[in-house]
């Protein structure tokens, strides 16, 4: 019916705006409820006044948000990437590596498991950036709160100045600090492993490639690396046999 009796109506019609287009829509609207029907012998008008406004329940509080839904796969530690923002939101960790489904509207990210709300999170812009909830964390990385980045940067320059370096440049680099902690405590574990004298000369490598990682530091302990001329540096020549039939830098002088 709005196909013939507005849509047709209006198909050889040039509009220059949407509200042009919307006010002839609205005359047209009316037209139609107001059209006495031939099987009815009254408007729909005149039948929406009688029967149906007295049944109409009061419009929401809030307006309709308009909202699409994905589906995503939780990662080995507990976030959710959205590919429309490419931000990480986290999830309870106990649903790592099952897939959820995500509704995305404009101001909120919510995460369902098997029909369940599981996380709300404020949606945000911020691409490849973290939205963590402390309470989707295991106890294990909860503890890491508490630690604090000068916390973490004083301990390892105990070790020395180049442990301590490329612990701050991890912290730097990392867009989230639960991740930057992991691998800055993994770090200063190896001591154990090796020794700190040994941790420090990997850190110091380490630096000087532009490794800021774990398992950079961890490779270079364990091929022996860290006793290596630094990169780019020539390692110092060795004095050349004796020979009669060698001749010197003297002979030429």
């Amino acid at each position: 019916m709005v196909e013939r009796w507005i849509l047709a109506r209006l198909r050889n019609r040039h509009f220059h705006s949407l509200a042009e287009a919307n006010a002839e829509i609205v005359k047209l609207t009316w037209d139609l409820n107001h059209r006495v029907t031939k099987s009815l012998g009254t408007s729909r008008q005149e039948l929406f006044e009688t029967i149906e406004r007295d049944h109409l329940r009061p419009l929401p509080a809030t307006p309709y948000e308009f909202a699409t839904w994905r589906r995503a796969k939780v990662s080995i530690d507990y976030h959710i990437i959205v590919s429309a923002d490419r931000h990480y939101y986290s999830v309870p960790y106990r649903l790592v590596g099952t897939h959820v489904e995500v509704r995305l509207s404009e101001k909120s990210v919510q995460i369902f498991a098997k029909g369940v709300r599981v996380a709300l999170h404020p949606r945000s812009s911020v691409r490849y950036g973290f939205t963590t909830d402390p309470s989707h964390m295991p106890a294990s990385h909860r503890a890491h709160l508490e630690w604090s980045p000068s916390r973490i940067i004083n301990w390892a320059k105990t070790t020395g100045p180049m442990t301590g370096a490329l612990v701050e440049g991890v912290l730097e680099r990392r867009p989230h600090p639960e991740q930057g902690y992991r691998s800055c405590l993994g770090i200063m574990s190896l001591a154990k492993t090796y020794s700190p004298e040994r941790l420090e000369a990997a850190c110091s490598r380490a630096l000087s490639l532009g490794s800021y990682s774990y398992r950079s530091v961890a490779s270079i302990l364990k091929n022996g690396l860290d006793s290596a001329p630094p990169p780019g540096e020539t390692p110092p020549s060795q004095p050349g046999p004796t020979h009669e039939n060698l001749r010197g830098s003297d002979y030429y002088q």
